[in-house]
């Protein structure tokens, strides 16, 4: 068999996702009869059926269910390498995925401290799938929630989970809280929207928001802002994480960087002890 062209690939997700051609063809921009022949010469080359067809429905066969996850994973397999070699072209700049909330102390002074291009950021709570799909070069990642498959990394700190709540919120004054007790909360939110820190204190600031985050993010609270250590989560191992494609001198400086600043802040910035509530 031929080699299939990404057209093909195209063409048969929109069809598999809308279950009709025509609209399939609506959203591709193109007329439906090309598009039905184009599938159809697909399946053909394949020697497989993909779809079932009928008067009234189309239907996804279990090898057209097959297809359909392949076809997606290689799609956004070359978008991410279309990326990646987009930015292989202007050396030196680097992509940080970075966790609301997590990370920040340590990332404020590796920006001061990096001789290098400060890196761009993005915030996002899926580092590891920023990696993957191309949309940064390296991310801060959590041991506990992130997938590190794939990818080569190096620890670099430990956070505490704190609750952030505004400073008149009837658990501020709280040695201590239970994710338990978060959930009742109304504005709880175990995952914040991918923006800032500085929004995510704002929107506490407001009561519009009790969330969990990691405990260097005590350094930048605001007056208005409290944070009370989570008393039944783990504490959070950080690691700088990135594809072995995407090494290279700006990436080995930055984590170098990386690494220095984190062995000189060992036993120098708060940890969000259990008896404790920071405030600022």
């Amino acid at each position: 068999m031929d080699h299939l062209e990404t057209r093909e690939l195209v063409y048969f997700v929109a069809v598999a996702e809308e279950l009709h051609f025509s609209r399939a063809a609506e959203r591709l921009g193109i007329a439906q009869p090309p598009l039905s022949r184009a599938v159809a010469r697909l399946e053909r080359r394949m020697g497989v059926r993909l779809l079932e067809r009928t008067s009234r429905r189309v239907e996804l066969t279990a090898a057209g269910g097959v297809f359909l996850d392949e076809s997606r994973r290689l799609l956004r397999d070359l978008d991410a390498a279309v990326r990646r070699t987009q930015r292989a072209a202007h050396p030196g700049r680097l992509i940080l995925a970075v966790r609301p909330g997590t990370g920040s102390g340590l990332l404020a002074q590796v920006l001061r401290s990096h001789d290098g291009t400060d890196p761009e950021l993005v915030f996002t709570h899926s580092g590891a799938g920023a990696l993957r799909d191309g949309t940064a070069d390296v991310a801060l990642l959590c041991t506990d929630s992130d997938d590190f498959a794939g990818l080569h990394t190096t620890e670099v700190a430990e956070e505490w989970p704190v609750a952030l709540v505004p400073r008149d919120h009837r658990l501020a004054g709280r040695a201590g809280v239970t994710t338990a007790e978060l959930r009742q909360e109304p504005a709880f939110r175990e995952k914040c929207p991918p923006t800032g820190l500085d929004e995510i204190l704002d929107r506490v600031a407001l009561g519009r928001l009790v969330t969990v985050v990691g405990s260097a993010a005590v350094a930048r609270l605001t007056r208005e802002v409290v944070a009370v250590p989570v008393a039944d989560l783990p504490m959070t191992t950080l690691a700088l994480g990135w594809l072995p494609q995407t090494s290279g001198p700006e990436m080995a400086a930055f984590a170098r960087t990386v690494r220095r600043v984190a062995a000189e802040r060992v036993g120098t910035e708060p940890r969000a002890a259990r008896a404790e509530v920071y405030d600022v």
